[in-house]
């Protein structure tokens, strides 16, 4: 079950690596892949949360905050290794890689769980601008493939785990807000 899992996953990159090449996506999802090219996002995004957001972005960045690194940690330090799966550009001969390879595992990808808790979090305290949250979130897991180091299972089990833990955190928020209320009362 699991080579007939990894074939379909090997063919699924083939077809985004390789299928869906064309120059525009050569320039730009090595951009979108790259983190540092979200450093000014980055920093106007939790500007204005602190500082032009009033409670509710402030509440929003730090939630923000709790949830981005316990999913990368969780997920660079336990489940890469637990699981060990090797990235595609380690393991296929027949890629086109557009940014370096890395010597971490593959599986789950952090960037899109990273990107998918991200976009969750955001999601809850700004829905109206939802379809840009996810929007970032699926380029980035998108390119990631397309770059050529991950397979799509590596980002689709990536974007669960960023989904599953933004939630438990949204929840576990809104458990916290409620108790402080009642004890205000």
């Amino acid at each position: 079950m699991i080579e007939f899992i990894q074939t379909i996953d090997t063919w699924l990159f083939h077809i985004i690596n390789s299928g869906t090449a064309n120059s525009v996506f050569d320039k730009i999802m090595p951009f979108i892949t790259t983190n540092s090219s979200w450093t000014l996002v980055y920093v106007f995004l939790f500007g204005w949360l602190f500082w032009k957001g009033g409670k509710n972005g402030r509440v929003c960045a730090v939630v923000l905050i709790v949830t981005i690194v316990l999913v990368d940690q969780i997920n660079s330090s336990l489940l890469k290794d637990w699981i060990g799966r090797l990235r595609p550009c380690h393991t296929l001969s027949d890629i086109r890689l557009l940014v370096p390879c890395g010597g971490g595992k593959s599986m789950p990808s952090s960037h899109a769980a990273n990107s998918f808790a991200a976009a969750i979090v955001l999601a809850h305290y700004y829905r109206h601008y939802l379809w840009v949250w996810f929007g970032i979130a699926i380029a980035v897991s998108f390119s990631r493939v397309y770059v050529g180091v991950h397979y799509p299972f590596d980002v689709v089990v990536g974007a669960g785990f960023g989904l599953l833990v933004g939630f438990i955190i949204i929840r576990l928020e809104l458990l916290i807000e409620n108790q402080i209320s009642k004890r205000k009362k």
